[in-house]
């Protein structure tokens, strides 16, 4: 197998890894809050929680950057890309992208389990962080700080480093050949929707915690909420299991043999 198929399913399979880890700390709390009577979460579950979700969101931005920056070596590079984008160099990038989010998400927990709270009410279906900041009356700049900070390292820098890629990728196609610009749109078009549906979800998320004066429906300020933990696990294996033929083709022969 080539090192670009073998570096890429690595990628792949770090985004199902990751979806895991954040539907598991969403979901078994979603059904026991549907199967009690009662709605109610320990202060350090609910930290727990926060901390196991907003790494999760962290982790799946800094891992499409490194799916992005794959992509634009992959591209414009293709005669140095076995050395730069070597098995060990992945490794310590797609560590990184998991140490860092949770070192910093762990960070603002302990920020947070350390305030005084002056509220219980939870305007949210599950636990978040800037909702538990918000439900204190002691002095929170600190923590809305340190939160910037954290928005700006995983979302905004990853995001804006993603652009770059595929702009510099687009230059590159446009001086290309028919043929390489097909296929370099084939193997970035995955990439491209899984990126676009999660930072569409990720900005409804931000901007509901974040702008107090937007008035939304319940349902459909739930379902925005919500988008980013369970359409993303269920799309990313649908886009990249469909773009690889022999999966494809399986898919395929499994539907007709139902019928």
């Amino acid at each position: 197998m080539p090192l670009t198929l073998r570096l890429c399913f690595h990628l792949i399979s770090c985004l199902s890894v990751n979806s895991v880890f954040g539907t598991a700390a969403f979901f078994p709390r979603l059904l026991t809050d549907l199967l009690s009577d009662t709605h109610s979460v320990s202060r350090a579950a609910c930290i727990l929680q926060a901390f196991v979700i907003f790494s999760y969101a962290s982790n799946e931005n800094i891992i499409l950057m490194l799916m992005a920056f794959d992509r634009y070596v992959a591209i414009s590079k293709p005669l140095q890309y076995n050395n730069i984008m070597t098995p060990r160099i992945l490794s310590v990038l797609i560590s990184i992208s998991w140490i860092y989010p949770m070192l910093s998400i762990g960070i603002a927990g302990i920020l947070n389990a350390r305030l005084t709270m002056c509220g219980n009410k939870l305007w949210k279906v599950y636990c978040h962080n800037f909702e538990i900041v918000k439900l204190s009356c002691a002095n929170t700049i600190v923590n809305n700080v340190f939160g910037f900070f954290i928005l700006t390292t995983t979302a905004i820098m990853p995001l804006s480093f993603i652009l770059y890629s595929y702009v510099k990728i687009l230059i590159i196609c446009r001086k290309s050949s028919l043929d390489f610009r097909r296929k370099a749109y084939q193997t970035c078009i995955p990439h491209i929707v899984i990126l676009l549906n999660f930072s569409v979800a990720l900005f409804c998320e931000v901007t509901l915690s974040r702008v107090a004066t937007l008035q939304l429906p319940i349902g459909l300020s739930i379902i925005l909420s919500l988008e980013f933990l369970i359409v993303p696990p269920i799309l990313d294996p649908l886009v990249y299991g469909l773009n690889f033929p022999k999966i494809r083709k399986k898919i395929i022969w499994i539907i007709k043999a139902c019928k």
